[in-house]
């Protein structure tokens, strides 16, 4: 269990602002931590991984104390056992793939580690290339490789696909959930697209103006009666066809045939003549089954 409880006063842009967290997060879940710009997501994330200092608090995870402002107990970021995938990447532009991936790895540890991530977010045909001849896809795979090198016990995850296109945002979603399974990771995730966090969290802890508004299942957070969507349809669902990582849905609507695009994760627990909800908002689809 990783238990957070600190305070930090911030400057946002509505003026002086108080981050107060106190919340506990089962090991081996994956979270999203939800809200406005300038809700304190991401100060949650630097203070979990010792990179910001809180004004007061603790954080103990797995029984092991982090942080204790009154003990003045807190753990280098080095001693932490974090991997943390930035926004922007945040590769070393002089060093390969490879090169990246090693300079994260300590001396004593095993280098096969290397090898085993290249193969498992494919970078092998890249490995040797410097990271400004990558797409901004293939750089974000490097960084949660690098991320990953040291076995982490904890995955910090800044909206780390905001700035890709939909179809690179699926691959990387899968991604992260296969290291996050494989590797037994407690992950934190910060994102603003609903879909995303439907597609992905155990959890979602829902921030405003530092504070904790609402937390608790995926799918109690996201009713889809509560969804603010441009629209909300149901239909039934005439055709299934995989391709690659992604399912072509058929969904008759009325008498309109409707072709949507669903990830694996809601592929896979579809079926023919399902009820289905489609809502959308900013052209994203989102897909839950009702019936």
């Amino acid at each position: 269990m990783i238990a957070l409880n600190f305070q930090k006063k911030l400057i946002a842009a509505n003026g002086k602002m108080l981050l107060s967290v106190e919340t506990l997060i089962k090991e081996g879940s994956l979270v999203t931590l939800f809200g406005k710009s300038g809700a304190g997501k991401t100060t949650i994330l630097r203070i979990l991984a010792g990179l910001t200092q809180p004004d007061s608090g603790k954080i103990s995870v797995h029984n092991s104390i982090w942080l204790d402002t009154q003990n003045n107990i807190n753990l280098k970021p080095q001693k932490r056992k974090v991997g943390y995938v930035f926004q922007d990447y945040a590769l070393f532009p002089n060093m390969t793939v490879k090169e990246n991936l090693e300079f994260a790895l300590n001396k004593e540890d095993n280098s096969n580690i290397i090898n085993h991530l290249i193969e498992m977010v494919e970078l092998g045909e890249l490995q040797h290339r410097k990271p400004f001849t990558l797409s901004g896809g293939q750089q974000q795979r490097v960084a949660l490789a690098r991320a990953l090198v040291q076995k982490p016990k904890i995955l910090l995850l800044d909206e780390p696909l905001s700035a890709l296109d939909e179809e690179i945002r699926y691959k990387l979603q899968k991604y992260i959930l296969t290291v996050h399974k494989e590797f037994g990771l407690t992950t934190l995730l910060i994102s603003h697209d609903v879909s995303e966090v439907l597609r992905m969290s155990d959890l979602v802890i829902e921030l405003n103006e530092g504070k904790i508004i609402r937390q608790g299942p995926t799918n109690q957070i996201f009713n889809y009666q509560d969804l603010s969507a441009k629209f909300q349809l149901t239909g039934t669902l005439i055709q299934i066809i995989k391709q690659d990582f992604i399912y072509i849905l058929s969904v008759q609507i009325g008498k309109d045939i409707v072709k949507i695009v669903a990830d694996e994760s809601e592929g896979n627990n579809l079926a023919i003549g399902d009820k289905i909800l489609v809502s959308a908002k900013a052209f994203n689809p989102i897909i839950q089954k009702i019936g």
